[in-house]
């Protein structure tokens, strides 16, 4: 028996096929080979088309499947991981009304934080655990403010994945843990958060039918078997934002456990049995895939934005066509600290670790008798693992230990400068492991059609590759150079 896992990311569509006996990815793949594009038509705004991840997905699935020679006649099982805080809106009869507004958009910032202000502070923090912020119920209603006619044709608003599952399975639905992510949830009275609808203005039918995360929550329709090659009936029964999937998809499911991702953002990612907040909701908290109001799980959630596509707008418009293989490689060569070069990323829309604040990317102590572009690489590098221990001091302010830390041996994890230098930074074990988050999207299909007893059966297969550990020897080098980075931010925040 097989299940198929897809991620819906803002950059490609990755799909794998797992045998479930064996617990082993037999084939994978990802589509488009150049990055999707993200449409900006204006400063800070974020758009992609949600067809053409359809249109991508379909292909992609196709490909998979015929390059090897797949049975498709025991695939039994589809989970579905996705970009989250995305905004897709469709009419009566499923058409997309416009494009998703996705996860690094920061039009809604205002929007949010008139309602964290509107809505009391503490009531949102009691509640809500965040700012309603610039998630995806604020992109929802800056959509009622600025596009009426739009607003009024609308039938149901969704997140990226629950609009994959409906052109799926026909039917539109949600989870407790997206609804979170969208900051839609009461925690308070594990319902749909009533203070968010009144202020916004927004009428509860919009809102899907919420199903299980590990569940079956439609079975594959003719049209879609027909379009992607599979048999109809397949269910989808498993279904969840990228980084609690991605936390699942490493085994992170219980309280003290750390996952982390380098994608085109960067994620560190903790779980909790209790909750926790940051008063300036610069770190956030959302419903984990397991949660229960019997037995909470919370994922703590930094994200920087800027990460990844540093390192891809460097090797566009920078490295004259060089693989990130050959960056790296280049780079290995500059010292640690990049010779006073620093790279300040924050070029991606707003930062949730710096209260919504957009500052844009810097580069700061450029030599030109000095530094070549090796050294830009380095600094990039070392920038985006700045960002990133900027933001697990506040996760430690929370009351996380941050020592060990899992991922992916993927995107940003594929250097070993990036992995030193944030094992060094931090003092935490880097834990590199074989898998992805379509990987673990099917794996999460597989237990949500039962074809796993536990969680521990479905991820029993899951293997350590490699470990990174602190270096002492370049340690008060990486301090320092962090030390330079901060108070470049810090001079940057304050003009």
């Amino acid at each position: 028996m097989y299940s198929i896992g897809y991620d819906i990311g803002s950059s490609s569509i990755k799909c794998s096929i797992l045998d479930i006996e064996q617990g082993k990815v037999i084939a994978r793949g990802s589509h488009p080979k150049e990055e999707m594009p993200i449409l900006s038509p204006q400063p800070g705004w974020a758009e992609q088309d949600p067809n053409l991840w359809w249109e991508y997905l379909v292909t992609l699935t196709r490909k998979v499947v015929k390059d090897n020679n797949i049975n498709t006649s025991v695939v039994k099982a589809i989970g579905i991981s996705y970009q989250m805080h995305g905004l897709v809106i469709v009419d009566r009869h499923y058409n997309v009304l416009r494009p998703s507004i996705i996860w690094c958009d920061s039009r809604a910032v205002e929007i949010g934080n008139r309602a964290f202000h509107k809505i009391g502070e503490a009531h949102c923090l009691q509640h809500l655990l965040n700012s309603p912020g610039n998630f995806t119920a604020s992109k929802l209603r800056w959509v009622r403010e600025n596009e009426s006619e739009i607003y009024k044709k609308i039938h149901k608003a969704m997140l990226p994945g629950d609009f994959i599952a409906m052109k799926m399975t026909g039917e539109i639905s949600t989870t407790v843990s997206g609804l979170s992510e969208g900051i839609f949830w009461d925690f308070t009275t594990n319902t749909l958060s009533n203070e968010i609808l009144s202020v916004y203005d927004i009428d509860s039918n919009i809102i899907p039918e919420v199903k299980p995360t590990f569940f079956i929550q439609g079975e594959l329709t003719k049209n879609a078997a027909v379009a992607l090659g599979l048999p109809a009936g397949i269910p989808v029964s498993y279904r969840a934002g990228d980084q609690p999937n991605n936390a699942f998809s490493l085994n992170v499911l219980n309280p003290g456990e750390i996952a982390a991702t380098a994608g085109t953002s960067g994620v560190v990612y903790g779980v909790s049995d209790s909750r926790r907040c940051d008063s300036k909701s610069r770190v956030n908290v959302f419903a984990h895939v397991n949660h229960t109001p019997e037995q909470p799980r919370y994922g703590i959630l930094l994200c920087i934005n800027g990460t990844g596509i540093l390192n891809s707008w460097i090797r566009k418009n920078v490295s004259s066509g060089m693989s990130y293989d050959e960056m790296n490689t280049i780079a290995q060569s500059i010292p640690v600290g990049s010779e006073g070069l620093t790279v300040i990323g924050f070029g991606n829309g707003a930062e949730r670790i710096l209260e919504n604040k957009n500052i844009g990317g810097h580069i700061v102590g450029l030599d030109y008798n000095r530094h070549t572009r090796a050294h830009l690489f380095r600094a990039a590098q070392e920038g985006i693992v700045f960002s990133l221990k900027y933001g697990m001091d506040i996760m430690n302010e929370m009351g996380l230990l941050l020592t060990v830390v899992r991922a992916g041996h993927t995107n940003m994890f594929l250097s070993s400068i990036f992995c030193q230098t944030l094992a060094t930074v931090t003092g935490a074990l880097i834990e590199l492991y074989q898998t992805d988050g379509s990987e673990g999207a099917a794996r999460g299909a597989a237990l949500g059609a039962k074809l796993y007893s536990s969680a521990k059966d479905a991820l029993h297969s899951l293997k350590r590759i490699t470990e990174v550990v602190p270096d002492t020897c370049s340690e008060q080098a990486v301090h320092e150079a962090y030390q330079r980075w901060l108070n470049g931010l810090k001079k940057i925040i304050n003009n």
